[in-house]
């Protein structure tokens, strides 16, 4: 309900109450039966969103940007300075070309090392390993006398070096160092400006080389390729002139062994008697090769005879290809056949009786017994055929088993024959090939061929490669930048205090009910509120409306302001409200119930001579000791005589009274309650009220006290309303933006006048 003036009407008699705790409707994401605080388990983390992961590292920048900044600067600093403090160097290249070589000694007039592996690759990565090995840098150094030159050994000055000596004092001459440790100290210094660098895809290879006189540097340049070249020579004819007198051992030996093996086997051939016709086979062996030839034809001659004699033996007609065949048979079956007509062509004449009849009937016959004794004979004649041929071959069979016998007994005796025959044929073939490969090596003793060529010599160098002012200070700004971020991030993890709205709910559990801006100085935060259209001024306004919305039934009637420590902004924030609903209409009382350290009189200019610890001691009513400020129904209790005892007055039934009485008059009571920690009288101050607010200064203090001092109202069954955060610093904390409420552009101005009455009014108008 509102009246005329748009200002909400006070509550009727049936909320002048205090509302009991139960009522209270608690603004936390869980709550038990005790009122102690549950996280919810759904509460998405907001490490989880790639979006809040990076909004996380943003801020984190933001919030420590002058650490981080600071940290590079020094870093740049530092690396310029190391940069300009170096000898400028000065680098020359020069190309070389390797081939690859045979892994043996080849034929005509080259000779190879053998190399491990059978890839151009496992081949290159030698070659650069002996590029970088100290054995070459050695004939580096020894070829340019490297070691004796004073000014090649002397090393410039160094940032390390200078605080060494800074620090420690100038270092103790040792002994004089012998021409040994000169020359291990210039190999050392050539392998350690040396850099060898293939060319992709290629054989070629680059030898760089870093010194501080340019001309130094392309004469260890082109020493480097000079000196892998002749090392390769060298290692060349040392291994022409080990396979030489390995050679000539061996075919010393190799002769007298294979003249050794020649007279043995001769020997045993004639103990033997092993006579070959040729190199394969012995006269035994040809006999016996023969006689399976002549075996073969007549096993097939007697297959066919006793084919032929059996299918005759078998047939009972002449009509097979070896009766039909024979002459005499092809006579007389014509002659039968002739008959056989005539004897047809007469029986229709005459009877089968008659004389002429029978004659040729008589003749048939005669054809016919012919026939048959002429079938007998060749019948004969192939069964003799067949017999004559299975003879031959049982008699060729007893002469194979013979020869094949002698065949074996041969063999047996030739066993060590062959032994030694191989034998000499082995050594004759090792001698041959040794003896050739000897003559090659003869020849190629004084053949020098290389596989390693100078494509390009390097030139002297026009201006120094090192050290190069621009890259030194971006990698020093990019360290830098690296462990300021690194720093920053582990001061925020050590980080124990509460500096943002999402990190106090997070803790808390509790939710955010307003977010005070921090403001420059005391003064500065009175002028804000005093300005209706100050950022502060709008946060205490949205405070107040997150309190009428707060519980079930609206804006509480009685509220109790603590935090865990001092000086963290409820004094400040109770006044705030307090004004805030009385401008709006509501009959307010503002209580400080500090009894330690109370404020509210200085802030409100207030009479503190008198006050709540009169009333709790029972020698003043409530209306003696409450008292009228500018601020129309604005009425003030400030803590009166600070008690020796003010937890146990608290602890009495007038602080409940006092609540109790005092809605019967006002709509509203503030209680401005001390800090939890240490104290029992924000417990019982919160008890008391119907609702309580926590407030947390930002960046105040540690999580652990935030933590403590909610334990401490949670062991008194008081759930807070939610938590105000103050002093809130949104550029500082890292977000990068300020909850400005006066700066969004609502499309209207308000203006303050004042009514016919003098009361002060806020007139919205139209901005143009």
């Amino acid at each position: 309900m509102q009246d005329a003036n748009n200002n909400p009407s006070p509550p009727d008699d049936h909320h002048r109450r205090l509302v009991p705790l139960n009522d209270v409707g608690a603004v936390r994401r869980g709550q038990n039966s005790y009122g102690s605080l549950e996280y919810q388990d759904g509460i998405a983390d907001e490490g989880d969103d790639l979006a809040a992961t990076l909004q996380y590292y943003i801020r984190l920048v933001l919030k420590r940007k002058w650490l981080i900044s600071g940290i590079a600067v020094a870093c740049l600093i530092l690396g310029g300075v190391a940069t300009l403090m170096k000898t400028p160097k000065y680098s020359a290249t020069a190309r070389l070309q390797i081939e690859r070589t045979s892994a043996k000694i080849v034929e005509g007039a080259d000779v190879a090392l053998p190399e491990s592996g059978g890839y151009d690759y496992d081949f290159l990565q030698t070659q650069y390993e002996l590029l970088e090995g100290q054995a070459l840098a050695e004939r580096v150094v020894t070829a340019l006398q490297l070691d004796a030159d004073a000014s090649f050994l002397k090393s410039g000055p160094s940032l390390v070096g200078m605080v060494r000596e800074f620090v420690l004092g100038p270092a103790d001459e040792g002994p004089e160092p012998t021409q040994a440790d000169l020359r291990l100290a210039a190999t050392y210094q050539v392998l350690g400006n040396v850099s060898i660098r293939p060319v992709a895809g290629t054989r070629l290879v680059d030898i760089s080389y870093l010194d501080a006189n340019p001309v130094r540097a392309q004469r260890i340049a082109n020493a480097y390729g000079d000196a892998f070249i002749n090392w390769n020579l060298d290692k060349r004819f040392e291994a022409t002139g080990y396979a030489k007198t390995f050679l000539q051992d061996q075919l010393k030996q190799l002769k007298i062994r294979l003249g050794a093996s020649e007279q043995e086997m001769l020997a045993f051939a004639e103990r033997e008697q092993i006579v070959a016709v040729n190199e394969k086979s012995s006269i035994a062996e040809n006999n016996l090769s023969a006689a399976n030839a002549a075996l073969g034809t007549l096993i097939s001659e007697r297959i066919k005879n006793e084919q032929a004699w059996r299918q005759l033996e078998e047939a009972k007609g002449i009509d097979l290809p070896q009766v039909l065949s024979n002459r005499v048979v092809d006579g007389l079956r014509a002659r039968r056949n002739e008959l056989t007509r005539d004897y047809e062509e007469k029986l229709e004449i005459f009877k089968p009786s008659y004389p002429t009849m029978v004659q040729i009937s008589n003749k048939i016959k005669e054809i016919d017994h012919q026939l048959e004794t002429e079938v007998k004979s060749i019948r004969a004649s192939l069964k003799a055929a067949y017999e004559s041929s299975r003879d031959q071959e049982l008699e060729m069979s007893k002469r194979i088993e013979d020869l094949r016998g002698e065949v074996l007994a041969l063999q047996r005796r030739s066993v060590q024959h062959n032994i030694l025959k191989r034998e000499v044929a082995s050594n004759r073939k090792i001698y041959d090939d040794l003896l050739q490969r000897y003559k090659q090596v003869d020849i190629a003793a004084g053949v020098g061929t290389n596989n390693v060529f100078v494509v390009d010599r390097a030139t002297v160098p026009g201006a120094p490669s090192t050290p190069r002012l621009s890259r030194a200070l971006m990698l020093a700004l990019a360290l830098g930048l690296g462990a300021g971020f690194g720093v920053a991030f582990l001061m925020e993890i050590l980080d124990n205090r509460i500096r943002a709205p999402d990190e106090l709910e997070e803790f808390t559990g509790l939710a955010t009910l307003g977010i005070i801006p921090k403001a420059r100085s005391p003064e500065q935060f009175d002028n804000d509120l005093a300005n209706p259209q100050s950022a502060c001024a709008e946060a205490y306004r949205s405070l107040a409306t997150a309190l009428q919305f707060s519980t079930d039934a609206g804006l509480p009637r009685s509220i109790a302001l603590t935090s865990s420590g001092p000086a963290e902004g409820k004094s400040s924030t109770s006044v705030a409200l307090a004004r805030h609903f009385a401008k709006v209409g509501l009959k307010v009382l503002l209580v400080d119930a500090d009894l330690r350290k109370p404020t509210l009189h200085t802030r409100l200019g207030g009479d503190n001579s008198v006050g709540l610890s009169n009333y709790l001691t029972g020698s003043l009513t409530p209306p003696e000791v409450i008292q009228e400020t500018d601020q129309p129904n604005l009425a003030l209790m400030t803590s009166g005589p600070l008690p020796p005892n003010a937890a146990d007055l608290l602890a009495g039934s007038r602080m409940y009274s006092l609540i109790t009485v005092g809605l019967e008059v006002f709509d509203l009571i503030v209680v401005d309650a001390p800090p939890l920690l240490g104290l029992a009288d924000a417990q019982l101050l919160t008890t008391a009220a119907s609702a309580s607010i926590f407030v947390v200064e930002a960046g105040g203090p540690q999580k652990g006290m935030i933590r403590t001092a909610l334990k401490r109202l949670e062991l008194a069954r008081v759930t807070p309303l939610g938590v105000v955060l103050t002093k809130f610093d949104g550029r500082a904390s890292g977000y990068g933006y300020d909850y400005g409420y006066a700066q969004y552009a609502y499309g209207e101005q308000l203006t303050q006048t004042s009514d016919p009455q003098g009361e002060p009014q806020l007139v919205t108008a139209k901005a143009s």
